[in-house]
C-alpha cells in the first residue's frame, strides 16, 4: 500500500460513527455493510485511512463503547465476515483500517464482570476489576469522593444475584454499566495483548485507544480535591483536573510499551493513536515516546477555538515537545464525543443564538488551516459536508449516558451523532431505506447532502477533496518543518517548505479584510472562501483575503 510504513506520520485519518454513516438494511441503523458500500465516497474524498468506532459486541449503553466481547461483532452492525471484507475491500483502495479498542472498562455484560457477580469476593474473578469495600457503618459509603465523567458518583454496588447491594463497591469513571478494570491484575494484561494480536491477525492496521491516559489508578485510590469550580463532574481536558489520580498516571506507560511490542512484531508493523487528555503538550509527548504509542489526538488544539494566541501556543509547544521525541503532531477539529466545530466556533447574535452562516466559514478556515499543519490529521464523518450540531433533539430521542444521568442538563454527544445525510430532499436523505433513523435528523439538511454538494463549486465537500489533493500531492505538506511568517494581529500565516516547493498557509481570524504582503505571492492553490481578490498597486501585485477566511499559496520565494 502507499506511504510505506511511515503512512501514519503525515496521513488524513477520516473517523467513521459506523451506526451514523450508512445503513444498509433499513433498521435504522448504520452497520459495517453500509461502510462498505461507501467506501469509494472516502476513496474519492482523498483519505488515507478510516478509524471506526467500536462495533463489538455491546448492549449499546454507551454507543458501543461499553463491549461486551471483543472477539465478536454486533449483530446489528454487521458479521465477522463484514468485518473482513471492510479490510480487504478497504485495503485494495489503499485505504488502511484503524479499529478502536476499549481497554478502561468493560461492559457489565462482559462474562468476566458476570464472572464476578456469580463469585465471592476475593476470587481471582474480582480482583479483575477495580472493587472496594466501603467505609462507614454497613459499609455503605463508597470507598472514596471519586465522581463520574458522566456525572454522580464513580462508584456502585456489587449487588447480590437477588439484586441487594453488598459492602462491597466496583469504579466506573462512565457509566454504572462500564466497570473499570484493574490494570494491577496481570491477566487483564494477557488478555487485551491477546485481543491486539486476534485483530491484528485479521488485517487491521492499527487501533485508536479510548480514554489512553485514565487505565491506571494512583495507588490507594485517594480522595481527590476537586476544584472549586468542578461542581459536577471531572472533564476530562480540565488542566486542574487532569492530575487527579485516575488519569494520566506514570504507571500507563508501561502498558503502552507491551502494546507496542506486539505491534512491531507485524510486517508492516501496526500503529496506536491514543485519545490522551492530558494538561499540556509536554505530558502528551510522553505517550509518543520511541516505544509507545505512534500518535496521540491534539485536544489541547481542538479546545484552542477560534483564537489566534491559543492556537498558535498550541502549535508551537506541541511541534517543539514532539520533536523531544521524534514523534509527529496529530490534529483533530471534531469527532463522536465534542460539539461539531462548525457550532463550537459560531460566535453568539444578539439574541443568544449561534451564527452557524459564520460557523461554518470559521469551520472551513481553521480545517484549511489545520491540513497544513505538520503531522496528521483526522477528520469526523460530515465535517466535510459542513454539518452543525445538532441542538434540538427530542428528549426521547437523546442515548447518551451523560444526558441521564445530569438529569438532562448535559449531553452534548447526541448532537454530533446524528446520521449524515446522503441524497434526497426528505429524512433519511439515502443514509438508509427507510424513513426512519437512530437519532432523527433536521429537517433542512437536504441542501447538506453529499449528492447535494457533490460537484458543486464553493461546497464544503469540495472544498475539503481539493485541499485532501493539493495536501496529498504538496511535498512540503505534511510532516515537515514549519515556519512562522510576520502577520498582523489575529491572523496566523506559516511557511512549509521542500525542495520542490514552498506552501504559505495564512489563516485571517478578523473581521476584516488582510492584505498580504506582495511578496507572498498571487498564486491561490485553494481557499476556504470566494473572498479573495488580487491587488495591483503600480509594479505591486499582492492578494487580499477576506474576513473569516484561510488560504494557501504557492510561495514565490
Amino acid at each position: 500500500m502507499k506511504g510505506g510504513n511511515d503512512w501514519w506520520r503525515h496521513a488524513v485519518v477520516y473517523q467513521v460513527y459506523p451506526r451514523s454513516f450508512a445503513d444498509s438494511d433499513g433498521d435504522g441503523m448504520g452497520d459495517i455493510p453500509g461502510l462498505i458500500s461507501r467506501l469509494d465516497y472516502l476513496a474519492d474524498l482523498g483519505v488515507d485511512a478510516i478509524w471506526v468506532s467500536p462495533y463489538y459486541t455491546s448492549p449499546l449503553h454507551d454507543g458501543g463503547y461499553d463491549v461486551a466481547d471483543y472477539r465478536s461483532i454486533d449483530t446489528r452492525l454487521g458479521t465477522m465476515d463484514d468485518v473482513d471484507a471492510l479490510i480487504a475491500q478497504a485495503h485494495a483502495r489503499d485505504i488502511r483500517i484503524l479499529m478502536d479498542i476499549v481497554p478502561n472498562h468493560t461492559s457489565s455484560e462482559h462474562p468476566w464482570f458476570r464472572e464476578l457477580l456469580a463469585s465471592e469476593p476475593g476470587s481471582p474473578a474480582w480482583d479483575r476489576y477495580v472493587v472496594r469495600e466501603g467505609t462507614g457503618p454497613g459499609r455503605e459509603t463508597p470507598p472514596n469522593n471519586w465522581r463520574s465523567v458522566f456525572h454522580g458518583r464513580g462508584w456502585s454496588h456489587v449487588r447480590t444475584a437477588d439484586g441487594q447491594p453488598t459492602g462491597y463497591w466496583y469504579l466506573h469513571l462512565f457509566d454504572t454499566t462500564q466497570p473499570d478494570l484493574n490494570w494491577d491484575n496481570a491477566e487483564v494484561h494477557a488478555e487485551f495483548r491477546a485481543i491486539l494480536a486476534f485483530w491484528f491477525d485479521r488485517g487491521i492496521d492499527g487501533f485508536r485507544i479510548d480514554v489512553a491516559h485514565g487505565l491506571v489508578k494512583e495507588a490507594g485510590l485517594p480522595d481527590f480535591d476537586y476544584p472549586a469550580t468542578d461542581t459536577e463532574t471531572p472533564a476530562m481536558f480540565d488542566e486542574d483536573v487532569a492530575h487527579a489520580p485516575f488519569w494520566d498516571q506514570d504507571g500507563v506507560h508501561a502498558i503502552y510499551r507491551e502494546w507496542r511490542a506486539v505491534a512491531d512484531t507485524y510486517d508492516p508493523p501496526r500503529i496506536f493513536c491514543g485519545e490522551t487528555w492530558v494538561p499540556n503538550a509536554a505530558r502528551m509527548a510522553r505517550y509518543q515516546r520511541p516505544d509507545e504509542l505512534h500518535t496521540s489526538f491534539n485536544f489541547i488544539y481542538l479546545e484552542a477555538g477560534w483564537d489566534a494566541a491559543r492556537m498558535r501556543t498550541s502549535i508551537d509547544e506541541t511541534i517543539a515537545n514532539h520533536a523531544q521525541v521524534g514523534a509527529p503532531p496529530t490534529w483533530v477539529l471534531s469527532n463522536h464525543d465534542v460539539v461539531r466545530h462548525r457550532t463550537r466556533m459560531a460566535p453568539l447574535d444578539v439574541d443568544g443564538t449561534r451564527d452557524l452562516d459564520r460557523g461554518l466559514r470559521r469551520a472551513r478556515a481553521a480545517t484549511l488551516f489545520t491540513l497544513s499543519l505538520p503531522g496528521s490529521m483526522y477528520i469526523y464523518q460530515g465535517e466535510e459536508l459542513g454539518l452543525p450540531e445538532v441542538v434540538d433533539l427530542p428528549d426521547a430521542a437523546r442515548q447518551d449516558p451523560a444526558w441521564h444521568r445530569s438529569g438532562g442538563t448535559d449531553g452534548t454527544r447526541d448532537g454530533c451523532r446524528v446520521p449524515i445525510p446522503w441524497s434526497g430532499d426528505v429524512a433519511s436523505y439515502g443514509f438508509g431505506t427507510g424513513a426512519a433513523s437512530w437519532l432523527p435528523q433536521p429537517a433542512d439538511w437536504a441542501g447538506l447532502s453529499v449528492d447535494a454538494e457533490r460537484g458543486s463549486t464553493g461546497s464544503t465537500l469540495e472544498l475539503y477533496r481539493e485541499a485532501l489533493r493539493i495536501r496529498r500531492d504538496a511535498p512540503s505538506l505534511g510532516e515537515g518543518p514549519l515556519a512562522w511568517l510576520d502577520s498582523a494581529d489575529n491572523v496566523l500565516a506559516i511557511r512549509r517548505s521542500a525542495p520542490a516547493g514552498d506552501v504559505i498557509s495564512v489563516i485571517n481570524l478578523t473581521d476584516a479584510v488582510l492584505h498580504l504582503p506582495h511578496a507572498w505571492g498571487t498564486e491561490v492553490l485553494v481557499a476556504s472562501s470566494e473572498d479573495v481578490a488580487v491587488l495591483t498597486t503600480g509594479d505591486d501585485v499582492a492578494l487580499a483575503i477576506g474576513p473569516e477566511t484561510a488560504v494557501w499559496l504557492g510561495a514565490t520565494s
